[in-house]
């Protein structure tokens, strides 16, 4: 169930009534729909929120790296920061790995950094309910749950990853997607360096090693349509790494995956009947199309997606349409520059080495054409 320490706002699939009318409904309680709940809630909206889960941030699906530029008001990492990260070590393919020293952040524990958002959501007076699925969002913004209530909010955010049913429902899918395959695995010797590997073998993608005390998340990304290649990339990987002395040879302590957008930003607005529709996260595809790093733009387009539906809802008609400008201006500057590098990896046949390099983030190479600052130093304090 909902973790502890939670408002007493949190409801049982069972306890849902058979029609509902919120202002808000935000679908999925991960860090975009949590901040996003959060923000409407603060504002006097009455938001419910509803996510499929069980337990919110789990299964974990991701590398659980934030940068140190990523900053949130009020908010205590106790308990969800696991160790600091100094430096980015890349190699490609079998050449002399190259060391960054100016990429520095934290790993987390995002099952308990999610859990923390949702209470704050909870704290706020959002309503959250969990183990319940979308079943259908209808043309008119009325969404039927697998509970079996219709909820009739004056807005709608999809909050609800990369398949966003939100998303669906007005016309904005992710159509390029990375899919992912990651294992827990036991370190030999601490470590405070991200790992990152580059390779004709990893199309569309790249493996990974962030460590995480005394664990570290080995995983291996690749374009959609090579996901029968997964399983056994990211065991050759562990095994390599095992024979190296660098994780050790036991088995993986657990595995996880998913999908990440690697297509750039969606338009976020739209509408059903007389009800707003806003994404956020994932589902607005706010990753970068070639980190896939999604875990503060989830975040801060949460809060300003909170913001602009509570301002929409108080009579504010630009709300929506400012919230859509400020997204552009916060990632398609960065999201274009990572789509030109992934095409011209993707562009013919297995690229060369140093064309792996120019099209990763720690290349100078990478930036020669760039205008402005990454994604993730532009944006918000939350």
């Amino acid at each position: 169930m909902f973790p502890a320490g939670a408002s007493p706002r949190v409801d049982r699939a069972a306890d849902a009534q058979p029609e509902e009318r919120p202002d808000l409904l935000v679908v999925g309680l991960g860090p975009a729909g949590a901040s996003a709940a959060a923000a409407a809630a603060s504002a006097g909206c009455r938001v419910l929120a509803v996510d499929r889960r069980r337990r919110i941030g789990e299964p974990v699906q991701c590398a659980e790296f934030v940068s140190s530029a990523f900053s949130m008001e009020e908010f205590s990492w106790e308990g969800i920061a696991t160790q600091r990260i100094v430096r980015m070590v890349t190699a490609v393919q079998e050449e002399r790995p190259r060391v960054s020293e100016d990429f520095r952040g934290r790993m987390i524990c995002r099952s308990a950094f999610d859990q923390a958002l949702a209470r704050r959501a909870a704290a706020a007076g959002a309503h959250i309910r969990l183990g319940v699925a979308v079943c259908e969002v209808r043309a008119d913004g009325g969404v039927r749950l697998s509970s079996g209530a219709l909820i009739r909010p004056r807005a709608l955010v999809g909050a609800d990853g990369p398949r966003s049913r939100v998303g669906a429902a007005i016309g904005q899918s992710n159509r390029q997607l990375v899919a992912a395959r990651q294992f827990t695995v036991g370190l030999r010797q601490p470590y405070e360096a991200t790992d990152i590997f580059l390779s004709p073998a990893y199309p569309g993608g790249y493996a990974w090693l962030f460590p995480k005390g005394s664990a570290a998340n080995l995983g291996v990304g690749v374009d959609f349509h090579r996901r029968d290649r997964l399983k056994p990339l990211l065991w050759d990987l562990h095994a390599r790494l095992a024979a190296n002395a660098r994780v050790q040879a036991a088995p993986p302590s657990s595995t996880t995956g998913g999908l990440i957008p690697v297509g750039g930003r969606l338009r976020a607005i739209g509408a059903l009947g007389a009800v707003a529709a806003v994404l956020a996260g994932d589902a607005a595809g706010l990753t970068h199309p070639v980190t896939g790093a999604g875990i503060e733009a989830a975040v801060y387009s949460g809060v300003l997606a909170g913001r602009a539906v509570a301002s929409w809802l108080a009579g504010h008609c630009n709300a929506l349409r400012e919230y859509e400008n400020d997204l552009s201006d916060l990632y398609d500057p960065a999201y274009a520059r990572a789509l030109r590098r992934r095409r011209e990896l993707l562009r013919g046949g297995g690229p060369a080495a140093e064309a792996l390099w120019r099209g990763w983030i720690a290349s100078p190479e990478y930036w020669a054409d760039a205008a402005g600052p990454s994604p993730d130093a532009a944006a918000p304090p939350a």
